[in-house]
């Protein structure tokens, strides 16, 4: 797998355990406001085929 890709599902994965951490009780809210803004910006762009042909990820539902 090319590093881009490793990157991009890597990212993904620290959403998720960002987004199951919030969900915690006793969850800290201000490290889930500053972290979840900051890895979302760092996502990179989608590996190529990811998305259907016409698919614009900006507008999800309009092909």
């Amino acid at each position: 797998m090319c590093e881009h890709i490793e990157d991009f599902h890597r990212t993904v994965l620290m959403l998720g355990a960002l987004a199951l951490y919030a969900d915690m009780p006793g969850a800290d809210d201000a490290f889930i406001d500053t972290i979840g803004p900051c890895l979302a910006a760092s996502l990179p762009e989608p590996p190529p085929g990811m998305f259907p042909p016409g698919y614009d990820p900006d507008f999800p539902g309009r092909a």
